[in-house]
Parts: C-alpha cells; structure tokens; sequence
C-alpha cells in the first residue's frame, strides 16, 4: 500500500513538472519576440521580394524625405516605434503589423492608403515588435491601448484602422473602446484576425502538438496572468466588436489554415451594422492582397468612400 501511495505521489509530481515546463515553453513560444526584429535590412529585403511595387514606392519617398519615424513614451513607461508618411493629406490610415512581424513588412498595405487612396500613413510597431521596447508579445490585447494612443498622436479628420493577423486582432480589440474626440468619420478594416487569443492557441495546440485544452492551455493562461497581468481569455476580439458601431470590413481568405476562415463568419455576425465581408478566393493567411491585388484595392477604395457607412 506504501509503494502504491509513493508510485502514485511521484507520478502526480511528475505530471506537475510536465505541466509547468510545457507551459512555460508555450508562453516562451507564443510570445517570444522576433530575435532579428531590428534588422531593417532584412525587412525590407522581404518585404521588396514579395511585393516588388513597393520597392519603388519606398524609393520615391526616401528621395523627397515622406518616410520618417518616430518614438513615443507609452503609458507602460516603454518607448514605442512607428514610421509614418505625411504629405498633408486630410485623411489617416493606421496600418497595423501581424504577429512577430514589424511595420516595414507591412509597407505594400502602406503603400496602398498612400499611393492608391490619398491618405497620410501611420504604421506602430506593436509591444516587442520592431524597434518598440518590451519583452514579450502582447497579442493584441494591450496592443489596443498603444494603438489609440497613436490615433490620439495623428489624429486626423477622418482615419482608417487597418490590421492584418495580429494586427487585425489589436484592430478589432481596439474597436470596441471609447475612441478619440475629434474624429469624424472612423472605420476598421481587419484582414484574417483571430476570434480570440485563447481560440487561436487553443487551434494551434491541437494543429502542431495533438494536444487537447485541458490542462496546458488552462495552465499557461494562468502563466500569462501572473507573468504578464493579462490572460488569454479576456483577449477577445469577438466580444470587442460586439460593441463595436464604427464601420469595419471584414476581410479573409478561404484557404486559412492558420486563423481558420470560419472565424471571420462569426466575428462578422457578431459585428453589429455598418459592416462588410469579403472571402477570398484561393488565398491562404494573409495573402488576400497578393492573390487579388485589383480586387483588394478596389474593395478598400469603394470602403473608405462609402457615404452610407458614415461613422455614427
């Protein structure tokens, strides 16, 4: 009876240690920022490659000065980065970088409010992104804050929020907040985003590793609470739109396999009115744009000038 009881009690231990480290290695996993995320040259390098318009773009406005940067204290105490082009446009797009990612790989959505929309261009690179300091990945939910505050910085008579992934997360997250004065026609775009943090990792758990919920995301979710003050299930950008009434459009390719395409169905009904959805074809996460570049632009142009989804 001893033995059994010391079997049993050294298997439980075991199984806690199992547990703790594979949380650990998850939070590490999921939110360990990109190490060559300030290697600007291999950014734009990648960026040029998949998206060949841009190269000239971003050569133009090296030549006249329009790109230009900027550092801002947030309220956390940490010093955050954004480019942005300003040719004195009345209208601002916020154009928002996915996960690990940084605002210059994000350059050909830049270039489209920029070149193809007359808009001036603001592009945050998010918590531990790029050249913002911080040590770990926000995964949009207290990336929301950041990105108000540069709305607050550049605000303008109209703007649109742009996001794309991660960035398409912070940008419905954002939207359910109380937004800026002064600001009098404000819509969002999202582009492939997440329902929710603790969805999305949920999905990617049982994707990579076969692994059910219970018990690692339940005990990395309390890793994140106690290391970093957020849990994956309060970051919900389906609860966020809910109370959303500014106009968002809703963009995905029906090919994902990395936020699945059925997310985008229930993040759009849970959208109250103005909205709209565009599932594209044949395109996996995040290449709408580059599977259907007429299509695209054509779909943002028509958005932003829609009398009809004036915000309210």
């Amino acid at each position: 009876m001893k033995k059994v009881l010391w079997v049993t009690a050294f298997a439980l231990l075991l199984c806690f240690i199992v547990i703790v480290a594979g949380s650990y290695y998850m939070l590490s996993f999921s939110l360990a920022p990109d190490p060559n995320r300030q290697d600007e040259d291999s950014c734009f390098a990648q960026q040029f490659a998949a998206y060949p318009e841009s190269a000239e773009w971003v050569d133009s406005l090296r030549r006249s000065s329009a790109l230009r940067d900027t550092f801002v204290m947030m309220a956390s105490g940490e010093k955050h980065h954004a480019f942005y082009v300003d040719r004195g446009a009345r209208r601002t797009a916020v154009v928002v970088h996915g996960w690990r990612d940084c605002a210059i790989k994000f350059l050909w959505l830049a270039r489209i409010y920029e070149r193809e929309l007359g808009f001036n261009v603001v592009m945050p690179e998010l918590h531990a992104c790029g050249e913002s300091e911080g040590e770990a990945i926000q995964m949009g939910w207290n990336d929301r804050w950041d990105v108000l505050e540069w709305m607050r910085r550049f605000r303008a008579d109209t703007m649109v929020v742009h996001g794309v992934s991660m960035g398409a997360a912070t940008t419905m997250m954002l939207s359910g907040e109380e937004m800026p004065r002064g600001i009098r026609d404000l819509r969002f775009v999202e582009d492939c985003g997440y329902t929710s943090v603790w969805e999305e990792f949920e999905g990617q758990l049982s994707k990579h590793f076969s692994l059910p919920a219970f018990p690692l995301m339940y005990s990395t979710n309390l890793l994140c609470r106690l290391h970093y003050g957020w849990s994956f299930d309060e970051a919900s950008a389906l609860a966020q739109v809910r109370k959303c009434h500014y106009p968002m459009l809703f963009i995905h390719g029906d090919s994902d396999d990395f936020v699945p395409t059925q997310m985008v169905y229930r993040l759009y009904d849970a959208k109250p009115s103005p909205k709209q959805l565009w599932v594209a074809e044949d395109a996996a996460h995040a290449l709408s744009y580059r599977e259907h570049k007429q299509e695209y632009v054509a779909l943002l142009r028509h958005f932003v000038a829609d009398a009809a989804l004036a915000s309210p």
